[in-house]
């Protein structure tokens, strides 16, 4: 075989090579370009995490809560330490080691001002900065230690001052309940003022009595029972003057309405001179007092009889017997009042009569009562509201159930009600001769153990079994010690300031004090006098 020319071989062995070549520097020139860039990117990565821890802590630095919040902080550290030593400066000073409470209070001070120096600056404490006052705290918490203030001696002790102010409280709550029902039993100075005034003008003036003697025409409607028959029994002029002054201005035939006023002795003159001097619509009114009955006596009567008893005596006017432990209101003696005690005796004291709405002297009526004359009490004796929408008006809040004789009889569930207005059929009380069944149980609580005060437990047994419920609406209690819906005032007939809180009394709830006080002339000369406004 013929070989070919030298000439002709050399072209292809040097373009083969410059292939080669070309292709070798095109891998290094890319292989330098990847080198590059993750060098690029390595270094690029400690200085973006490096911002970004800055911008994190300047972050919480903006934020002092959460520093003080976070497990490793320093300020929280210091924070803690603060309010432990805030406890051992409490206990050093009742310890009276007030040296030692000095030196925890100015460490306080000296790390609260850093603590305010880094809320200031808005950046977090570091550890350089804080740790002389670290140091120099917890040096005075580990004394404390050694003082023995440690955690169960701060319990003890706490729980000490616990029960010392659960024990300031009790007496404070005794204190304000104390002077609650004294203020609530001071008679005001304007009434005083004005029971003599008007007892001066009854005996100084003529024509007063002869008045009296004018109306003598008015004893046929005393016992007629076609009119409406009203009784309070009061000693309070003014109070009684609400009562009959908002019934007649809101009777729709004043003319028919009659009340029979019963008061006492001292009050008696007071009493009729105010009523004949002042123009009522109409409405005939009659006073008495209650000394004129001369069936009212300790004989017939056990709450006089209880009176002369050396120990009632002792109980409701000393207040020794029992080193003060009993309530001072459920030793108020208006609870053996005879006027209070009075309502068991209307069919005695009204003979005539055989329906009768009897009135507390601390209602005001606002509506005409008329229709509560025609209500049907299906043979019971007495009509009133009942109060046991709330479990505690029921018998077992006012009676003592660990008494046999009120276990047997009475049932602690039973709803109770409320005396101040109440529609009473004398009629079927005589029948059943309803007031020997308070004797009865009035008797058997000469020491009190059947139930401790007022009128309203006798009451409760006597009329147990006798008492026609009424429209919740004839009856709005409570204006004399709570709040009441004012749409159940707006719609009551009579409401009735129930409580130590009573509208003539500066102890009176003013949101409910002008209710009262609309039926009261207060330009009249005489309580102008006695500076009534």
């Amino acid at each position: 075989m013929r070989r070919r020319p030298m000439d002709f071989r050399r072209p292809v062995r040097r373009r083969f090579s410059n292939v080669v070549w070309w292709t070798l520097f095109g891998i290094l020139v890319l292989l330098f370009i990847i080198i590059f860039s993750k060098e690029s990117q390595i270094e690029s990565r400690p200085a973006h995490g490096k911002k970004s821890y800055s911008h994190d802590r300047i972050m919480e630095g903006l934020n002092i809560t959460d520093e003080i919040l976070s497990p490793n902080s320093v300020t929280r550290q210091l924070s803690d330490q603060i309010s432990l030593a805030k406890a051992f400066v409490v206990i050093a000073k009742e310890s009276n080691n007030l040296q030692f409470a000095w030196e925890l209070s100015a460490q306080i001070r000296n790390s609260q001002v850093l603590l305010s120096s880094a809320a200031t600056r808005r950046a977090p404490l570091t550890t350089r900065e804080s740790e002389t006052a670290i140091r120099d705290m917890g040096l005075l918490l580990y004394q404390a230690q050694l003082l023995h203030y440690d955690s169960a001696t701060m319990i003890m002790r706490l729980k000490a001052k616990i029960q010392a102010l659960e024990e300031q409280m009790s007496s404070a709550t005794e204190k304000s309940s104390k002077y609650g029902q004294i203020a609530a039993e001071e008679v005001p100075k304007g009434l005083y003022c004005l029971g003599i005034q008007l007892t001066t003008e009854w005996f100084g003036n003529l024509n007063l009595q002869r008045k009296i003697n004018e109306r003598m025409h008015i004893e046929s409607k005393l016992r007629d029972n076609n009119l409406y028959h009203f009784c309070v029994f009061s000693d309070n002029i003014l109070a009684t003057s609400v009562v009959v002054n908002s019934t007649a201005l809101n009777s729709k035939r004043p003319n028919m309405v009659v009340f029979h006023l019963v008061t006492d002795e001292i009050n008696y003159a007071a009493m009729k001179a105010w009523f004949s001097m002042n123009d009522l619509r109409g409405v005939t009114v009659e006073v008495q007092k209650f000394e004129d009955f001369k069936w009212l006596n300790a004989s017939y009567v056990p709450v006089l009889k209880q009176l002369q008893d050396s120990e009632t005596q002792n109980y409701y006017f000393s207040g020794h017997n029992d080193d003060g432990g009993t309530p001072i209101k459920f030793r108020n003696p208006k609870y053996l009042s005879m006027l209070n005690h009075l309502r068991f005796y209307i069919p005695e004291v009204f003979p005539a009569l055989k329906k009768v709405i009897f009135l507390d002297d601390d209602v005001v009526v606002q509506k005409d009562l008329s229709a509560l004359f025609s209500i049907d009490l299906n043979g019971n004796v007495n009509g009133a509201v009942e109060t046991c929408m709330e479990t505690f008006h029921r018998y077992h809040k006012y009676l003592n159930y660990s008494h046999p004789l009120i276990r047997e009889h009475f049932d602690p569930d039973a709803c109770g009600w409320a005396f101040g207005m109440n529609v009473f059929d004398l009629v079927e009380w005589r029948k059943r001769n309803v007031t020997n069944i308070y004797h009865y149980w009035q008797e058997r609580n000469v020491d009190r153990t059947l139930w401790k005060l007022g009128t309203l437990p006798p009451g409760l047994l006597t009329f147990y079994g006798l008492t026609q419920p009424l429209d919740p609406s004839w009856h709005v209690l409570g204006l004399g010690y709570t709040n009441v819906d004012p749409h159940l005032i707006e719609k009551g007939a009579v409401l009735h300031f129930n409580g130590n809180s009573k509208p003539w009394l500066k102890i009176g709830m003013e949101k409910y004090k002008s209710l009262w006080e609309r039926y009261i002339d207060y330009s009249h000369p005489l309580l102008q006098q006695c500076n009534f406004h």
